[in-house]
């Protein structure tokens, strides 16, 4: 089911670049955003100014740290997404999570929701990697994805946008494992999905060394 990492990237382009204006007008969900808000009140507290969110999509969460007085800039995958945050006036620039185009140590805090879950278990440790090299030591990283009881992989999508967009469903316990690879594990919350599903989302808050 994993295919190519190519072939994977390609469908997803292909898929969010359909659906981006769409998503763009969707609201957020509340614990979502709740989430959110309160990585915001953190970086605040804690005196933190620069921010990079790793697959902004349209930008509803870009948006919200440059409405916050942070200096965010981003990537995707999707060019249209791009656009639309360009559009909007956020920096932000095509590209992928296992290879981000910033220097090492350049930012004080790192945001990602519902982008690592496209990323193929092979890939998830350099994913993670590469959010620890572009913050600052001791910087932390927030880290929201889809998971599910057991470890799995999947497809599925509106065939409308495109090809069906490939899943890395993770376990707490994996992800949690996973995570703790990269430094400590400062946050792992999960809560159920506002649809009839067995997923639950994931959001972890990991400080680096």
């Amino acid at each position: 089911m994993t295919n190519s990492r190519a072939e994977r990237e390609a469908d997803l382009r292909t898929y969010y670049d359909n659906e981006a204006r769409d998503r763009r007008a969707n609201h957020l969900p509340a614990d979502r955003v709740e989430h959110r808000d309160a990585f915001i009140s953190l970086l605040q507290q804690e005196g933190r100014s620069s921010l990079v969110e790793v697959g902004t999509g349209p930008g509803r969460d870009s948006t919200a740290f440059r409405d916050a007085g942070l200096g965010i800039r981003g990537i995707d995958l999707a060019p249209e997404s791009v656009a639309l945050c360009v559009e909007a006036g956020l920096d932000v620039q095509v590209g992928s999570a296992l290879e981000l185009p910033f220097d090492t140590s350049e930012f004080d805090a790192a945001y990602t929701a519902s982008t690592l879950l496209h990323i193929a278990d092979d890939d998830l440790d350099t994913a993670i990697a590469e959010l620890v090299r572009v913050v600052r030591p001791g910087s932390p990283v927030a880290i929201g994805v889809w998971g599910a009881e057991t470890t799995r992989e999947q497809r599925w999508g509106d065939p409308a946008y495109g090809p069906p967009r490939f899943f890395a469903l993770r376990s707490d316990d994996d992800l949690r494992a996973t995570l703790a690879r990269h430094g400590t594990v400062e946050t792992f919350e999960t809560w159920q999905s506002e649809y009839e599903t067995d997923l639950h989302y994931q959001w972890a808050v990991l400080r680096t060394a």
